[in-house]
């Protein structure tokens, strides 16, 4: 996925660091993304999560909070309404590039932010919470023993996940005093909860405490065994397609119209994704198609590849040759299907005057009905008077096969 290194200035004017995951193709909504407690915008689950969604059309902005990981600023001085603050900023940031934020997706306190955050943020149409609290002062018993000390002094430093913190006073009072049901029960737009019933560091009852204070649309997911900081690619990858699935719901994810219309008989192809070969394909003014290459080509597979309209157009010439024909003599012909495939081999190998190599279209025709043995014959020879077969045949080798139906009795 295309990623943006950018920065935009923090509720106090600190710069803040973030990483905008941008679709191959358009932009069809835009979600914002908050970490998890003392974590980073770069954690497993946040990339993969937004790797997810970005494959999904959806681009997703994480950033690090004021004074954790690139962004500047002091963790000490920052509060659980400064979070919120950073995250109004984030959200300001995106609309002043005409990408608003659609989504809210929070992980743990990060889930906690973004339910405050709704009410500061117009342009949301859904917020999800992942392994969230339902009350922000239930990440202090990570430093329980430190509390004396921090109402003593103003601030300690703690021991978490490895790192040191300070801690600040401001932010053990603010989290003490964040209370969350009422921003809950105002939230004005769709929930979703999604939390591990075997979570170990914010109990699944938050999860409940979370839902019940909501008002419908609201909706809650298990994610089954997966661990609080959902470190498995696989547990990642399941909530965003969830997340995706949900969004649906109630954020627009309808692609752009196709170009304007080509004029009948001309084959328009427009590039779509100057990162990657997606190319929209309008053919005449009312049909369109998608070419693409595929991932190990560097493509994004959302299309046929060239050679895949080829031999495309190969099969449905072909049948369309034998259906004509069939149709023509009356004949029981109940269905039609051709396999194509396509491969490059040496012209001696394929009986050729040409040299080196060349191409090589295999059909492989597949007929239903009461048909004599003659007139499948027939209908095969037919086969190989279709238009783009002879086009093919100037420069290509086209070998046919054709799958044998037992005669009638």
């Amino acid at each position: 996925m295309p990623t943006e290194r950018i920065t935009f200035p923090g509720h106090d004017g600190n710069q803040l660091a973030a990483r905008l995951d941008l679709p191959d193709g358009p932009v069809l909504a835009t979600a914002l993304f908050a970490h998890c407690f003392t974590c980073s915008k770069d954690i497993p689950a946040a990339r993969r999560i937004a790797a997810r969604l970005s494959a999904m059309g959806i681009a997703v902005l994480r950033f690090d909070f004021t004074g954790l990981g690139h962004s500047e600023g002091e963790f000490g001085n920052t509060t659980f309404t400064s979070n919120v603050q950073d995250l109004i900023a984030a959200a300001q940031y995106l609309a002043t590039r005409r990408m608003a934020p659609a989504l809210l997706i929070g992980h743990s306190l990060g889930g906690a932010a973004v339910l405050r955050a709704r009410a500061g943020i117009p342009s949301v149409k859904g917020v999800v919470t992942l392994g969230a609290p339902a009350d922000p002062g239930h990440v202090s018993h990570h430093f329980d023993a430190a509390l004396p000390e921090i109402e003593a002094e103003g601030s300690a430093e703690v021991c978490l996940a490895g790192r040191p913190f300070r801690i600040g006073r401001d932010f053990v009072h603010d989290i003490s005093g964040a209370a969350l049901k009422p921003a809950i029960a105002e939230l004005n737009t769709a929930l979703l909860v999604l939390h591990a019933p075997l979570d170990d560091t914010v109990s699944i009852d938050n999860a409940a405490e979370i839902f019940l204070a909501a008002k419908h649309p609201k909706s809650f997911v298990t994610l089954d065994d997966a661990d609080h900081l959902i470190t498995r690619a696989v547990d990642a990858e399941y909530a965003a397609d969830v997340i995706a699935a949900w969004a649906a719901r109630y954020v627009d994810l309808t692609p752009p119209a196709p170009p304007p219309g080509a004029p009948e008989g001309i084959v328009r192809v427009s590039e779509a994704d100057p990162g990657g070969f997606r190319q929209d394909v309008q053919s005449g003014p009312d049909h369109h198609a998608v070419a693409d290459e595929p991932l190990s080509y560097g493509g994004t597979d959302q299309g046929m590849s060239p050679y895949g309209f080829v031999a495309a157009g190969l099969g449905a010439c072909t049948s369309m040759t034998i259906r004509m024909y069939a149709r023509r003599k009356g004949w029981s012909l109940d269905n039609v299907s051709v396999d194509v495939s396509h491969n490059k081999v040496h012209a001696q190998d394929a009986d050729s005057a040409a040299s080196g190599k060349i191409d090589r279209f295999t059909r492989r025709i597949h007929l239903q009905g009461a048909l004599t043995a003659d007139q499948q014959k027939r209908l095969l020879e037919i086969a190989d008077k279709c238009p783009v077969h002879r086009t093919l045949e100037a420069s290509s080798q086209v070998e046919t096969i054709l799958d044998r139906i037992k005669e009638p009795a």
